[in-house]
């Protein structure tokens, strides 16, 4: 068993480069076994799942061949072949509802027939030049995502991944200020690299300590468990005023950035209060460094109404960066800058899948089907209806102690008692287990394991939160069995 923050898959990792993967002989097994890989509709829709009978080809091959750190959901694994829209198989013929879409990055449906089209006729045409030539449907995206994104924001630099988004963004501040000391929040999570890993605010994710100096951690804003111990909002937001104490007293006083995600997404969703990130912005450009929202997990939508989640607190970031639900599960990474920011990134550069035709062309194909089908609305309306259904699970069962997010990026908290707020991470492993069999897949995080993550793909519907909350339902009156 493994207590994990982050969803992991089966992956065949190459440089600056994930693809999900399975084995050929595995993928000849499928194709030989079609009743198995693609089950009649009778069979797609049994519920719960049935158990296993034996160890999965692709779990023995994962297991043997791949890093032991590269761990597995559950107490006995899964290993996924198929996908379409809102649902996977996994090689024994079981259909799950994907409520974590690999971790909020199956944006708009698995095998989206859109995405997929766009993806095909590129591979078709040319599928790859590197960041020394320019291409079309890099121009095109680009400019595209500068017509989207808020504030003056325009110039893009596109990478593989949400680790090396957050990476260039952090080097573009300090070639733009002058400086070297970056604010971040604790609870926060940014990735695998020596500067991701320094700002990293997880002991769990910090397999040794912070190579990069002169980063520093401020108190996260999380309203139920107040590092202040502190109610809001008679608390005045503490935690964003104490953003000033710590620069005055834990760096030079000048900074290159602040650095945060608008909601903190392996945090377990905790989700700052209004007034929270208006504060910070002034503190951060009082003394001379920029803001830089990292909308890995909160961009497209996926927060409702907006194209990206720091929009809800009305400020306007000099940079942002994001992955995952951009590309619909095409490796991308992606950071826009002002103007001022962008063009003080002087020098040489270089991204080997920067840019990449077929990464770009997904990247288009998603934003342009979430316009078409205004899916940031949707995220809005099915994400208020999937919160009001958390809220009356919480109503129902004493160990939800706090249900919070935005659209359709929600979460709830377990914990032992609701006053003492004791974690309760034992509860979401047999929660996890008691939803994998009635066939759904969620997610988890937190600091202590004990926050259910959940990450609906934004064309979800009404149907689809039922699905999931029947599912939350049973796992929860199931906890004490």
């Amino acid at each position: 068993m493994f207590h994990l923050n982050e969803a992991v898959f089966v992956c065949l990792k190459l440089p600056r480069l994930k693809v999900v993967a399975f084995s050929l002989d595995f993928a000849e097994n499928c194709i030989t076994q079609r009743n198995k890989c693609n089950p009649s509709k009778s069979e797609q829709n049994m519920n719960p799942t049935t158990e296993k009978t034996e160890l999965s080809e692709a779990i023995r091959k994962h297991k043997q061949f791949l890093f032991p750190a590269v761990a597995n959901y559950y107490e006995e694994p899964i290993a996924i072949v198929k996908g379409e829209g809102e649902y996977v198989w996994d090689d024994q013929g079981n259909r799950y509802l994907d409520a974590f879409g690999g971790v909020l990055t199956v944006s708009v449906g698995h095998a989206n027939p859109k995405v997929n089209k766009a993806i095909i006729d590129q591979v078709n045409t040319i599928s790859h030049t590197s960041t020394l030539y320019g291409n079309k449907p890099q121009g095109d995206l680009a400019e595209k995502l500068a017509d989207i994104s808020p504030g003056k924001l325009k110039k893009s630099f596109f990478t593989s991944s949400g680790t090396e988004a957050d990476d260039t963004a952090v080097l573009a501040a300090k070639l733009a200020t002058g400086r070297h000391e970056v604010v971040v929040l604790r609870h926060s999570y940014s990735g695998r690299s020596a500067t991701a890993l320094s700002s990293i605010g997880h002991s769990t994710w910090k397999p040794i300590a912070s190579q990069v100096a002169g980063v520093v951690h401020a108190p996260a804003p999380y309203c139920y468990r107040c590092p202040f111990k502190l109610e809001y909002p008679s608390c005045d937001v503490a935690c964003a005023d104490d953003v000033e104490e710590l620069i005055r007293t834990t760096t030079t006083g000048e900074i290159a950035a602040f650095m945060a995600e608008p909601i903190l997404g392996v945090g377990g969703f905790i989700t700052p209060p209004k007034e929270y990130f208006g504060k910070v912005a002034e503190i951060t450009r009082n003394h001379g460094g920029l803001f830089i929202a990292d909308e890995v997990q909160t961009g497209w939508g996926r927060t409702g109404e907006k194209w990206f989640g720091i929009e809800h607190w009305d400020v306007e970031p000099d940079i942002i960066t994001s992955a995952k639900g951009m590309g619909n599960g095409v490796p991308i990474g992606w950071t826009i800058a002002t103007p001022e920011v962008a063009d003080k990134f002087e020098g040489l550069t270089f991204s080997t899948f920067g840019g990449n035709p077929v990464s770009m062309a997904a990247g288009m194909a998603v934003v342009n089907f979430i316009e078409e089908e205004d899916l940031r609305t949707n995220a809005t309306v099915v994400g208020g209806y999937f919160r009001e259904r958390l809220e009356e699970l919480e109503e129902k069962h004493p160990v939800i102690g706090d249900v919070r997010g935005m659209g359709l990026m929600q979460a709830i908290e377990l914990v032992v008692d609701r006053k003492t707020k004791e974690p309760n991470p034992q509860a979401v492993l047999k929660v996890f287990e008691e939803t994998k069999k009635q066939g759904v897949l969620i997610g988890k995080g937190g600091l202590y394991g004990n926050v259910i993550r959940t990450g609906l793909m934004l064309n979800s519907t009404r149907d689809n939160v039922d699905e999931l909350i029947e599912a939350l339902d049973i796992g929860l009156e199931n906890i004490g069995n």
